[in-house]
C-alpha cells in the first residue's frame, strides 16, 4: 500500500511528516510519498545524521505551500506546484492509495473536490472524524465542512458515516441520531425537523439504523454510534468536546500535584491514569476522512506531531482496507432523492 503525504501543511511541518512517514514505512511496512520541497527535506535528514532514504519512501518535489491565508476557492489554480495540490493529483492519476494533510482545511476540502473529485450523486463530501465516548467511539458528520446545509446533506452524511461505522468500528448495525436540541421529534429548526422526516424514512427502509434526535450529551455518553450534524453545529460541538477534554485534563494534572498526598495516589494510579488520559489524545486517531471523495483523502490536525501523523496514516490505511469510498460508490444510489422530494 502506498501512501501520499503532504510534508508542508500543519504547523510542525515538515518535520513531524518526514518522521512520521519514515515510521510509517518501518513500522507499518508501507511504501511512502513525501511530497514538498525537497532541499529542505534532505537538509532535515542531514541534520539528523540520515544519508539515504528508508526503504519504501520517495521524496517528490513540490516548491509551493498552501497556507491558512490562500483562498480555498482558488487553491488549484494559483498553487499547482504545491505540495498538497500535486500531491491529489498524484492520487487522481494511481500513484497511491491515499491522501494525507494537515494543511489548509478550506484549501484541501476544495482541491480534493476539484482534482480527485466527488463521488457522482454525493451533494456535499463531509469530514468524519472518530470521537471517544462513555461506551467506545462515534463518527461525527459533518464536523466543519459544511456550515450551510440542506435536508439531503444530512440524509447523505447519515448514509455515509453508517457505511464508515461498520467498515471502521467493526459495528453491523450502527445507531444514526441527528444531533438537535432535545430528543423529541418535533424539536429544531425547519432544516432539523426536515432531516429527521428524511433520516427516518431512511431508517423505515432499512437503509440505516436511525435512533432519532438526541443531544450532545447523550452523544458523549454513547448513545449513538454516528452522529449527523451540519458543519456549524458539529464543529461546536466537536470543539467543544476538546475543550472540555482539555479543561479536564489540566485540572485533573493540578489536583494530582497539589501536595504530597495526591502525589502519592498519583504515583500509585500512574499507569491507570495514563491509559484513561490515551482515549482523550487526537494523536490516537490523527485526523478525520473527507467522506464523499472517490479515493480516501484524511485530513491531519494542524497541531499534528510525529505520533499524530502516524496516527492519520493508520486511519487512511484504514479507509484503503475498508473499501470505505468504494462503498460510498456501490450505494451512491440510495442517497439520491427523486427530484419531486428535493
Amino acid at each position: 500500500m502506498k501512501i501520499i503525504i503532504d510534508a508542508m501543511g500543519g504547523d510542525n511541518a515538515p518535520l513531524a511528516f518526514l518522521e512520521g512517514g519514515f515510521r510509517a514505512a518501518k513500522e507499518l511496512g508501507l511504501e511512502v510519498v513525501l511530497v514538498g520541497r525537497v532541499e529542505e527535506l534532505l537538509r532535515l535528514m542531514k541534520e539528523r545524521g540520515i544519508e539515504t532514504l528508508p526503504k519504501g519512501v520517495e521524496l517528490m518535489d513540490a516548491e509551493q505551500v498552501v497556507d491558512m491565508h490562500d483562498d480555498p476557492a482558488t487553491v488549484v489554480r494559483t498553487k499547482k506546484e504545491s505540495s498538497m495540490v500535486k500531491g491529489l493529483k498524484l492520487l487522481a492519476d494511481g500513484g497511491g492509495d491515499a491522501f494525507v494533510s494537515a494543511g489548509s482545511t478550506g484549501g484541501l476540502l476544495s482541491a480534493a473536490t476539484l482534482v480527485v473529485k466527488r463521488v457522482r450523486g454525493i451533494r456535499r463530501a463531509a469530514f468524519g472524524p472518530t470521537i471517544p465516548t462513555k461506551t467506545g467511539s462515534l463518527i461525527l458528520i459533518d464536523s466543519g465542512a459544511n456550515v450551510e446545509c440542506t435536508p439531503e446533506f444530512l440524509l447523505q452524511f447519515g448514509i455515509m458515516g453508517s457505511f464508515c461505522a461498520r467498515l471502521t468500528l467493526g459495528l453491523e448495525n450502527p445507531r444514526v441520531a441527528l444531533l438537535n436540541n432535545g430528543a423529541e421529534d418535533s424539536k429544531g429548526d425547519p432544516l432539523h425537523k426536515e432531516s429527521y422526516r428524511l433520516l427516518k424514512d431512511a431508517g423505515d427502509k432499512g437503509l440505516i439504523n436511525f435512533v432519532g434526535n438526541i443531544e450532545g450529551r447523550e452523544a458523549m455518553l454513547g448513545d449513538c454510534d454516528v452522529l449527523v450534524a451540519d458543519g456549524f453545529s458539529g464543529n461546536v460541538f466537536l470543539k467543544g468536546a476538546e475543550g472540555t477534554a482539555m479543561f479536564m485534563g489540566s485540572l485533573l494534572k493540578r489536583t494530582l500535584t497539589k501536595n504530597l498526598k495526591t502525589k502519592l495516589g498519583a504515583a500509585l494510579l500512574k499507569k491507570d491514569l495514563k491509559q484513561a488520559m490515551s482515549v482523550m489524545d487526537y494523536r490516537r486517531v490523527g485526523g478525520t476522512m473527507l467522506l464523499g471523495i472517490c479515493k480516501p483523502v484524511i485530513k491531519a490536525h494542524g497541531s499534528a506531531d510525529t505520533e499524530a501523523v502516524l496516527g492519520a496514516i493508520r486511519q487512511a490505511v484504514a479507509a484503503v482496507e475498508g473499501g470505505i469510498c468504494q462503498s460510498i460508490i456501490d450505494n451512491v444510489d440510495k442517497m439520491i432523492l427523486p427530484r419531486e422530494a428535493q
